[in-house]
């Protein structure tokens, strides 16, 4: 089980459970809020980790908004964290998971085990009334780790084969909307890969942000995935970050081997030449 309830992370941090914590916050549209809230508050011992700096490499104008980093680079970043292969990770944000799970995946998809998401995230954490703390948790480098290279990583030339050679089904967790090229507001141009199929990452959750139950999420996905095989459905989004919460669904549930591809729409679109259909 990949997720912990606050009151397990609780018994964590008072016992002598060894773990890193993360706390992945952060805002599309203002990316300087998750560090800010970091500081009014946060779990206690929890480190802070900023997509666009830790997560993401430089934009070039065509590689998406969130460029995945090489393997070389996450490789430092990784150590820069502390995290070795056999350390316990939990990781959470405010927004059930929606930040969290691009973290989640960066470190699953490179061999660690042992990562849990807190279920409801922050707020949760709050609601349960447990103690905060506002000092920064510095970071305490461990020696660099020899990851392997990304597993389950779809490139923008496989999908752009994809479309006259079916091979997957693309999984665009977008809005419903944006998926249909209305209200576009993160990326220049609206629409969607042709072929794909749309489930909003936000259907995962209950209106507090926790998790739906494994009962339900199965039925939901089985249904939308209609005999699909779990190993033929590659998750896109706007960025590549909330691509992860679906994947991170499937995973949770028993549909085991589905891919990312992390340029997602955003790289997707920044080609005129590529298809998109409304």
């Amino acid at each position: 089980m990949s997720l912990i309830s606050a009151s397990e992370l609780k018994q964590w941090l008072d016992g002598d459970e060894d773990f890193l914590l993360f706390d992945c916050r952060f805002d599309l549209v203002n990316p300087e809020v998750g560090y800010q809230s970091y500081l009014e508050g946060h779990i206690p011992k929890a480190i802070f980790v900023d997509t666009d700096h830790d997560l993401a490499s430089q934009k070039n104008g065509q590689n998406g908004r969130h460029p995945l980093p090489s393997i070389e680079q996450w490789q430092k970043t990784y150590a820069e964290l502390g995290i070795t292969p056999a350390k316990k990770i939990v990781i959470y944000d405010n927004q059930g998971g929606t930040f969290a799970v691009r973290l989640w995946w960066m470190l699953q998809t490179v061999g660690q085990k042992n990562i849990f998401l807190l279920n409801g995230g922050y707020p949760a954490w709050l609601r349960a009334e447990y103690a905060t703390e506002t000092h920064e948790n510095l970071r305490v480098a461990a020696p660099e780790t020899k990851l392997q290279n990304y597993q389950n990583l779809v490139l923008v030339e496989e999908v752009e084969k994809n479309i006259t050679s079916p091979q997957f089904t693309i999984l665009d967790a977008r809005a419903n909307d944006r998926f249909h090229g209305q209200n576009e507001v993160l990326d220049p141009v609206g629409g969607h890969i042709p072929g794909a199929i749309n489930r909003c990452f936000r259907d995962n959750l209950e209106p507090n942000g926790e998790f739906k139950d494994i009962a339900t999420l199965k039925k939901e996905y089985n249904t939308l995935l209609n005999q699909i095989a779990s190993e033929k459905v590659v998750h896109q989004c706007g960025s590549g970050i909330t691509a992860c919460h679906n994947l991170f669904v499937m995973e949770l549930i028993g549909l085991k081997g589905s891919s990312i591809y992390a340029g997602s729409w955003s790289e997707w679109c920044a080609n005129p030449n590529r298809p998109i259909e409304k």
